[in-house]
């Protein structure tokens, strides 16, 4: 019973080895093999259009409806204590250093990710992959380094766009409808946001950051996966649990480092 326990603990630790081995061997072939695609310009412009551009609409309106949630309970809270003119300043602190770029990583893990990794991994079932090293081209560099590199770009633009309609969201609820004073909500705003430290890291360094966690893992799972249905169907499901385990894991060592004092 204890020798085949241990067995088994030993097998997952070897696999997980073996796995950590492969995914750190696979991330520095994409970028080793990144040098040409800048020849290549239109895969990278393809790949920011399907990846980036279609998870546009879904960021806008999620974005619009966190901000709306975000003016409506920092105006409650803030009232308590007789403070909603620095509402402003609440709303823009939390979109641009928490809610924005990790919310709008947790979209593109559901909504990019699993497409990279269902695409990556229907490839690979379809030995088009194969086909490609049977006619002397590099798989990594033609097919995964455009599209780690599109969702690197694209994330900080997603997360910019997020955060923006969420500070119209906000301006919506707590000036229009409940009827905060406007020159008090910009001018808290503009006070209380550091350009380097809450929009610099706190939006673009952070997505930029998780762009580039979620665009790999998404790769990396299809690549992996086994070319059955079933192993890409699993395959699909890992990348959005371990991209958003991965997005907070890392949200909270950046913002140690970034915010601490």
């Amino acid at each position: 019973m204890i020798a085949r326990f241990l067995a088994a603990i030993g097998a997952w630790l070897r696999r997980s080895v073996q796995d950590l081995g492969f995914a750190v061997r696979s991330f520095f072939l994409i970028i080793a093999s990144s040098g040409g695609l800048w020849r290549r310009p239109h895969l990278l412009i393809e790949q920011l259009f399907y990846i980036g551009s279609r998870s546009v609409l879904i960021i806008a309106v999620s974005g619009l409806f966190v901000g709306m949630v975000l003016g409506l309970q920092g105006y409650y809270t803030l009232s308590t204590f007789g403070a909603t003119q620095s509402l402003g300043q609440l709303v823009a602190l939390s979109l641009m250093r928490e809610l924005g770029p990790v919310v709008t990583a947790l979209l593109f893990a559901g909504r990019a990710g699993t497409s990279l990794t269902a695409e990556i991994g229907l490839m690979k079932a379809g030995e088009q992959l194969s086909a490609m090293e049977m006619m002397a081209v590099n798989p990594i560099q033609r097919v995964l380094a455009p599209r780690f590199w599109a969702g690197v770009i694209a994330m900080p633009i997603l997360g910019g766009i997020f955060t923006a309609v969420g500070v119209i969201g906000s301006y919506l609820v707590g000036v229009v409808l409940i009827g905060v004073d406007e020159g008090s909500f910009w001018s808290q705003m503009q006070g209380g946001v550091n350009v380097w430290k809450d929009i610099g890291n706190g939006t673009y360094v952070k997505s930029m950051v998780f762009g580039i966690a979620v665009t790999f893992i998404a790769l990396f799972q299809g690549y992996q996966a086994q070319p059955t249905p079933e192993d890409v169907s699993g395959a699909t499901t890992r990348t959005v649990v371990i991209s958003s385990l991965m997005v907070w894991w890392l949200d909270f060592m950046m913002t140690a480092l970034m915010f601490s004092k």
